[in-house]
């Protein structure tokens, strides 16, 4: 509830502020700063990934960022289609069909999800964003005439090329920073981490700063990745707060956030539906939207005006639904339901954990069994 009750207040700060300096959404460097929220939430979100983790996983998240995603879109497409009066806007499904990196990075440490479950949804956050953009650039020219997201498919073709330079140089950096052991190697990563996620904002490179995250990892800045993350979702809140001045349609709002949630439950059910139940549930409440979705449906203006007034709601419909779901099921800011002896345990509470005669059961060799209702894989 903490963390509900502060994107609601940062929200409302935001509108405050807006209020009185007037509409700065257009403004380039409201965009520069939005980008470079979201550069630090995609390396923020990949440098706290276990790389062996995520390899075990790796088909999945493959499937999660490419199929998903078109899924995800089409099916809140397909809800949009019955309430908006406007169907150019049904591009608006793609600003929402993401997974915010940045939300998920500032909560994952209060969600109940397995380790193994953390890793899927952070790769998932961090690697949809850009199959996202790259939709939307398809599909923006389709219905719509003039300036869309700044970009095309032969722009984004080059945006790719320069993420790719990005690596390769980031890689042949790290590479030696390795052999140079010592703090002064471990200051000189900060500082170019720094530099590389400025580079990313001033021109896109969102997929570049994202592979970066999974390698180029400054000790000292592991310590403090954290931190920088949920600052940076108090900032992108307090944005998003401006861009509520110029008005919005909650009617809209509602039905496209609503939707996201919905078509993130579905397609996720079932392409998890080889994990555990209990990661398979909170993976699939996992949907969350936040600055990604600014920064597209900022940059959507000037083909949509509409565009800002419609997602900034949808991003809180989404915000309050993940947080509505997940304490429901005990998934966060609370004991996860299988530890609860609720629903989801069959049999009850194990009898350890109840007194009387039964508690001597905890000795050796009396551990969760296959029928104890332990959720699968956990403490892999």
């Amino acid at each position: 509830m903490r963390q509900l009750g502060l994107l609601l207040g940062l929200l409302a700060a935001g509108w405050a502020v807006g209020t009185g300096t007037g509409e700065v959404g257009g403004s380039d460097a409201f965009l520069f700063l939005t980008l470079l929220l979201l550069a630090v939430g995609l390396y923020g979100s990949t440098s706290d990934i276990s790389v062996r983790e995520a390899r075990e996983h790796l088909g999945l998240i493959g499937l999660a960022v490419t199929v998903g995603v078109v899924a995800k879109a089409a099916l809140i497409a397909g809800a949009l289609w019955l309430a908006l009066d406007d169907p150019a806007y049904l591009v608006l499904a793609i600003t929402v069909a993401q997974v915010d990196p940045l939300s998920v990075a500032a909560l994952r440490d209060s969600s109940r999800m397995s380790p193994r479950a953390k890793t899927i949804l952070s790769v998932w956050a961090s690697f949809d964003d850009p199959v996202t953009v790259l939709l939307t650039a398809f599909t923006v020219p389709l219905v719509a005439d003039g300036a869309g997201i700044g970009g095309s498919a032969s722009g984004y073709a080059v945006q790719l090329g320069f993420s790719a330079v990005l690596v390769a140089g980031a890689g042949a950096v790290w590479f030696f920073l390795r052999l140079w052991q010592g703090r002064g190697a471990d200051v000189v990563g900060v500082v170019l981490v720094g530099g590389m996620l400025v580079v990313a904002a001033s021109y896109t490179l969102m997929l570049g700063i994202a592979v970066v995250g999974l390698f180029f990892r400054p000790a000292f800045l592991g310590r403090w990745v954290g931190a920088v993350t949920r600052g940076a979702y108090a900032v992108a809140a307090f944005l998003l707060g401006m861009l509520l001045v110029g008005g919005v349609s909650v009617g809209y709002g509602l039905v496209l956030g609503a939707s996201a949630f919905a078509a993130h439950a579905v397609v996720a059910s079932v392409l998890t539906r080889r994990l555990g139940r209990a990661d398979r549930v909170l993976l699939a409440l996992g949907q969350q939207n936040g600055v990604t979705a600014i920064v597209l449906a900022l940059s959507l203006e000037p083909a949509f005006p509409r565009a800002p007034a419609i997602v900034a709601p949808a991003i809180v419909t989404v915000n309050l639904l993940h947080y509505a779901a997940n304490s429901a099921v005990g998934g966060r800011n609370g004991q996860a339901p299988w530890r609860r002896g609720g629903p989801w345990r069959r049999g009850g509470p194990a009898p350890w954990r109840r007194g009387g005669p039964g508690r001597r059961a905890r000795g050796a060799g009396a551990g969760p069994t296959a029928g104890s209702g332990a959720p699968a894989g956990r403490g892999r």
